[in-house]
């Protein structure tokens, strides 16, 4: 599709510095960082009202305290991540960490101190020590990006878009990206920038069960992999232990702090089993802890966590998000156990960029959920997702300003990288039979008969999808992308837990690389380079 034709496709073109996608805390912190270039920034939900991030309940990991340092952080973050993680940006992660926390607590965000002032600080799975801050008991990600949000708004170089679907990105002749388009209230508009920051979030919504909001459908990554650019870890998703077992969707989160802070893993028998699955038990990491509730749950056990006696009437105050659901759903978690289970929660893949969250392709970068940068490995450890989008959002917005734009608008030349209009109608149920399929057959453990039969059935669905950008046509790609990638690792490791291959393999041990190959029959294809880590 040439200039002409993306002209009379649009209903408007916008000129910009930078475009950021997505207003979690990856793309506010980008944006506001990004002064003094002029940013659009895109939603597809209200500002401050949509996305991961403002759920986020377990707090942010940084080395403040006096007896931690970025090093012991990084050893912690290493450890979990099951041999996949990228030192550099490990120690790139850790090392900044504190200094964004400051920054952030300097724009007005308001962490839960004691009585004399000092930050309380909180310890979670697979942690050596306590490193988390909290904010309001339970609501640490609402209460960043309410700070985020206001700085934004506040912001002369920001302008915000709500309620924009960004539909796909715009390429140059040369593959660069030089703009996205994005759909509102039947206006289609191409937004022309220099560059483009993604930071939409995961891809949670990819099973039946998880802690994710709607939202989620992984509309970066898949804009990317349609543009050609590459994509790493997709089979890597993670499982949070303990989301609240009841019949919700999305399914409550209970917070790993609980554990943290003494709560104790039981069945309905009353046997407390993490104690033979790992030394440290409920602090295990989290990989580890989801699939010994779910063999649990597979045996016809349910599984609870007990805070009784370690939080108990203590629990409206130090715990007030997880209290008020629980009370929603008749359950009192003062003084009866809690019924849990694994949740989709987080996605290690997605776009595979470098240590500043450049992508593969010219004018493209990438921060929080929606990249895989390699700070997770194969296991994310626990309240790391919040700092990585603190610090890799600034990370993005130095990397983006420090470069020459320029002079002028970007021309448009260039193509949208997709067929538009007209195609079939999507079936109302094909999201929901996508979601069962996912959570079946490619969620905690998976075997090749299991994932190659979810090819040939994901395959069929794709009949059923319009060909036009859509949250249930992301969702689809990136579950073919998902089984492909999670065939392909044929071991298990971290969040990849494969029962046909029960144990690492030293030959597995790196991490993957892929472009999406649309008209393969399998749809992904090696990258023409590994992982790219350089790190300055």
């Amino acid at each position: 599709m040439n200039a002409r034709a993306v002209r009379h496709l649009v209903s408007a073109v916008t000129s910009n510095d930078v475009v950021v996608v997505g207003s979690g805390v990856a793309g506010l912190s980008a944006a506001l960082a990004l002064a003094p270039r002029r940013v659009l920034l895109v939603t597809k939900t209200e500002l401050a009202n949509g996305g991961s991030s403002a759920w986020a309940q377990g707090g942010v990991a940084a080395a403040v305290a006096a007896d931690d340092s970025p090093g012991a952080h990084a050893e912690d973050t290493l450890a979990a991540a099951a041999g996949l993680a990228d030192a550099g940006a490990v120690a790139a992660l850790t090392s900044e960490g504190p200094a964004r926390v400051r920054e952030l607590i300097a724009l007005g965000a308001r962490f839960d101190r004691d009585a004399a002032g000092n930050l309380l600080l909180g310890r979670e799975g697979a942690h050596g020590r306590r490193r988390i801050l909290h904010a309001n008991g339970d609501a640490t990600g609402a209460e960043m990006v309410r700070a985020l949000t206001a700085a934004v708004r506040r912001a002369p170089h920001v302008t915000v878009e709500e309620r924009a679907f960004a539909e796909d990105l715009v390429l140059a002749d040369d593959g660069g990206v030089i703009g996205v388009v994005t759909r509102r209230d039947g206006r289609t508009v191409f937004h022309r920038a220099a560059a483009v920051v993604l930071a939409t979030g995961g891809y949670g919504q990819l099973y039946a069960r998880t802690t994710n909001p709607p939202e989620v459908t992984g509309d970066g990554v898949a804009m990317a992999a349609r543009a050609g650019a590459e994509l790493a870890d997709l089979e890597l998703v993670q499982f949070h232990p303990t989301a609240l077992d009841v019949e919700a969707d999305p399914v409550p989160l209970v917070t790993e702090a609980l554990r943290g802070e003494g709560a104790l893993l039981v069945d309905d028998r009353g046997e407390r089993f993490m104690l033979a699955v790992h030394p440290r038990a409920e602090l295990a990491p989290r990989d580890v802890v989801a699939r010994a509730i779910f063999r649990r749950q597979q045996d016809g056990r349910r599984v609870l966590l007990d805070a009784t006696a370690t939080v108990g009437e203590r629990f409206p105050e130090r715990f007030p998000t997880v209290y008020a659901c629980c009370r929603r759903h008749g359950l009192d978690p003062r003084r009866q156990a809690i019924p849990v289970t694994p949740a989709a929660h987080y996605a290690m893949g997605g776009v595979a960029v470098d240590a500043h969250g450049r992508a593969s392709l010219a004018g493209l970068w990438a921060c929080g959920e929606t990249a895989s940068s390699g700070v997770h490995g194969a296991n994310r450890l626990a309240s790391n997702s919040l700092l990585e989008a603190l610090v890799f959002g600034a990370r993005v917005a130095a990397d983006v300003g420090g470069r020459t734009f320029p002079a002028g608008p970007a021309a448009l030349r260039g193509t949208v990288w997709r067929e538009t209009g007209g195609g079939r109608r999507t079936r109302g149920d094909a999201r929901a039979r996508l979601r069962e399929l996912m959570w079946r057959r490619v969620g905690l453990v998976r075997d090749a008969a299991g994932l190659a039969t979810s090819l040939d059935e994901l395959a069929g669905l794709a009949r059923d999808v319009s060909t036009r950008p859509s949250e249930t046509g992301n969702l689809l790609l990136l579950g073919r992308l998902v089984t492909a990638a999670a065939l392909a690792r044929r071991e298990s490791r971290g969040a990849h837990y494969r029962s046909d291959y029960p144990e690492p393999r030293d030959e597995e041990a790196r991490r993957r690389v892929w472009t999406y190959a649309p008209s393969a029959e399998l749809p992904l294809a090696a990258a023409a380079r590994p992982a790219r880590r350089e790190i300055a």
